[in-house]
């Protein structure tokens, strides 16, 4: 039987939600800091072809630095921005929240969560499943020895 679907406030699935979390220009900014490894706002402002001010540049850097996704160094008058995490990183770091925010929120016990993230990976790819089992037995196999 297929999974119902549901939207968030009626417009987006969950993983959009998630994803648009960060205004537009803040993704874009995002994308700029994973391709350079590196930047200055010049070199974002630069890469958007002068779309935007330069202060609304900082403006958004600054905002990413403060919301914990880039770090950030001084470099004589300039700051040079770095991602905090990789893009996979982040990807599963913010899985890992939606996931665990489920299991917290189950009424009938963990088991329909569980069974519906088998369902999903299992609809989208059935060779999935074995991977599945494999992280799962990988991740006993850790915590048995601790």
């Amino acid at each position: 039987m297929p999974l119902p679907r549901f939207t968030i406030r009626g417009f987006k699935a969950p993983r959009e939600a998630v994803l648009t979390s960060l205004g537009s220009l803040e993704r874009q900014t995002l994308e700029q800091v994973w391709s350079r490894k590196e930047v200055v706002v010049r070199d974002v402002v630069d890469a958007f072809g002068e779309r935007f001010a330069y202060t609304t540049v900082m403006t958004t850097l600054d905002r990413l630095y403060k919301k914990g996704y880039l770090t950030r160094r001084k470099d004589g008058r300039a700051f040079v921005y770095s991602a905090r995490w990789s893009r996979e990183d982040l990807q599963i770091g913010m899985a890992g929240d939606f996931i665990a925010g489920l299991m917290d929120r189950a009424t009938g016990g963990v088991e329909p969560v569980l069974a519906c993230i088998v369902d999903a990976v299992g609809e989208k790819d059935r060779d999935l499943l074995d991977d599945l089992e494999r992280l799962v037995n990988a991740k006993k196999a850790e915590l048995g020895r601790g």
